[in-house]
């Protein structure tokens, strides 16, 4: 359990590179296009990551502020580390995109190296916070989802990275059409 915050953290900042070198290249315009009425462009998913680290990143960093002591007094409990994907489930309610709009749009576009900048300020952020944390009391600190239910904070951070990578997929799909 030890490696598990490491090797997490590694992963989350692995797809992000792998990704952001698969978009780069792309013309603004592309960056911006969408592919359909009522889809979200490349910058708009990327930027909708983003997004959802801005709500849960407060949860996380809060509940260690205020309730670390829960943690350490329920330290010794078991706890799990590992949460099925279910953003690749066919009955996940993909339409729940619509909570974390983007704020970077194709009426308000950024670069791509901004979006990336954004991205990589965001997960150091996360990493920053993650890093020295002992995995005893982070596995024992719960934060409550409607779509997956409670999870503890290490459970949280792997749900933050299967989301990363479903859009990191998404963005890619897209891009590749305009070779």
């Amino acid at each position: 359990m030890e490696n598990t915050l490491p090797a997490f953290l590694d992963l989350m900042d692995s797809q992000r590179a792998a990704a952001f070198a698969a978009l780069d290249g792309l013309s603004d315009s592309q960056l911006w296009q969408k592919p359909a009425p009522k889809e979200w462009s490349i910058g708009e998913i990327l930027d909708h990551n983003n997004r959802l680290y801005d709500t849960f990143y407060p949860m996380v960093t809060g509940m260690w502020k205020w309730l670390r002591w829960y943690g350490e007094r329920k330290r010794a409990r078991n706890y799990s580390i590992e949460v099925a994907d279910i953003y690749r489930s066919p009955s996940f309610p993909h339409w729940v995109g619509f909570l974390w709009p983007p704020k970077h749009t194709p009426a308000k576009p950024v670069p791509l190296s901004a979006l990336k900048a954004e991205t990589e300020s965001t997960h150091a952020r996360v990493r920053a916070f993650y890093e020295g944390k002992d995995s005893d009391v982070l596995g024992n600190l719960y934060l409550y989802d409607p779509i997956f239910g409670w999870c503890n904070l290490i459970v949280t951070l792997r749900i933050g990275i299967y989301h990363d990578q479903l859009h990191y997929d998404d963005a890619v799909k897209q891009a590749l059409a305009f070779a």
